[in-house]
């Protein structure tokens, strides 16, 4: 498609956001990613993209940003900083400083004057402080104090990804701003008439069993059709692979029904090695629910210890007990199955060099590409 707009995306990650911007019209000409193995994971994907990569707080390299910037013609910005000081998944530290890297990113904005601005963020950046001339204000009181004599805001900065066609609950804090000359409402889309569960999404996949890390004899001990399985799963794709995992972890999720956590089980709950009770969130060790989008999908989702990240799983046996009650699939998603949720295209051309935990890592972080895609088309429509 024929260009539209020329973009900057500052924190760009890996540019999963940025999955289907090109196919609307919207060029990403420059890219910022402080990390130098992400910034390569971008260049594989996007090799027409100038990615600079740096620390934004570092002065020349931002000035080398916004040199760049306005050579290129930039008009659209989309600026993501790190969101592990605000999230329920982090610490929510009000004093952690990436909460500050905001500031960096209107800096850009306020030298570069592009006529369009999409900061993205997780929900509790609303409720998040930050040091302003000497005091403690909200981050969006300060974006307005810094942009709304320039530019127009949306309405309503929540959105959640499953009311646009994602299958995954993943809300966010979205600023959408049109400069104010160029007369254009920049707001939310319409809404999806229809909720993608898990059911949708994932339902059609067959079973896989987990590698167990305790050996390859004691995966067959415990799942003798584990290779007949996973021939079937690289059938569909080189990327829906078992995920490997401690046994003990393997157990508990064997008798943990779909929708429910390993924490309200009698016999098969988290325990220690000396037996004692392992106590966590009321969403670690827990299954997906088949009828409803996923929960978020974080960095650590190859971790069945991490909040809510593993599989549906199917009911395989049950004689009424919790000991024979047992459910398929005792695993976190595949990289493959995390793609379909995250809104991300099948075939993503990931880096043969990127390893599993790099992968799901930077998917966790990122934007679903998706929302993106449909707010995006939502500008073009106005333009």
């Amino acid at each position: 498609m024929d260009k539209v707009l020329s973009g900057l995306s500052l924190f760009s990650n890996v540019g999963v956001a940025e999955a289907y911007l090109e196919e609307i019209g919207v060029d990403i000409k420059i890219a910022n990613e402080i990390d130098q193995k992400r910034g390569e994971f971008y260049k594989y994907l996007y090799p027409k993209t100038n990615v600079i990569i740096g620390d934004i707080t570092d002065n020349s390299i931002r000035n080398e940003i916004v040199n760049e910037s306005i050579n290129q013609d930039i008009d659209f910005i989309i600026a993501t900083p790190p969101c592990q000081g605000m999230s329920i998944a982090g610490k929510m530290n009000p004093h952690d400083l990436r909460n500050q890297l905001i500031s960096y990113a209107i800096d850009v904005v306020k030298r570069v004057k592009p006529k369009f601005i999409l900061l993205e963020n997780v929900p509790r950046q609303l409720k998040t402080k930050i040091d302003y001339n000497g005091d403690r204000i909200l981050i969006p009181e300060y974006i307005r104090l810094e942009l709304e004599d320039q530019y127009n805001f949306n309405s309503n900065p929540v959105m959640s990804a499953m009311d646009y066609g994602v299958p995954q609950m993943r809300k966010r804090s979205i600023f959408l701003m049109s400069r104010k000359d160029t007369t254009i409402t920049w707001d939310a889309p319409e809404k999806s008439e229809k909720i993608i569960t898990l059911r949708d999404a994932i339902g059609h996949l067959p079973e896989i069993d987990p590698v167990i890390r305790e050996g390859y004899e004691t995966t067959l001990e415990y799942f003798p059709d584990f290779e007949e399985k996973k021939a079937k799963a690289l059938e569909i794709s080189k990327w829906h692979y078992p995920p490997t995992h401690a046994l003990r972890h393997i157990k508990w999720m064997m008798h943990t029904p779909s929708g429910e956590t390993a924490f309200n089980n009698k016999i098969y709950y988290p325990k220690k090695a000396n037996g004692d009770r392992i106590k966590g969130h009321y969403n670690n060790y827990r299954r997906f629910d088949w009828d409803k989008p996923s929960r978020t999908i974080t960095q650590n989702n190859g971790v069945i210890s991490s909040l809510t990240c593993v599989h549906p799983g199917r009911l395989i046996q049950d004689d009424g007990t919790e000991e024979g009650r047992i459910y398929s699939d005792p695993r976190c998603l595949s990289i493959y199955e995390i793609l379909i949720v995250t809104s991300l295209p099948k075939d993503w051309n990931i880096p043969p060099w990127a390893n599993d935990r790099m992968i799901r890592s930077v998917i966790g972080e990122g934007i679903p590409p998706l929302l993106v895609k449909r707010i995006m088309e939502g500008l073009l429509k106005e333009l």
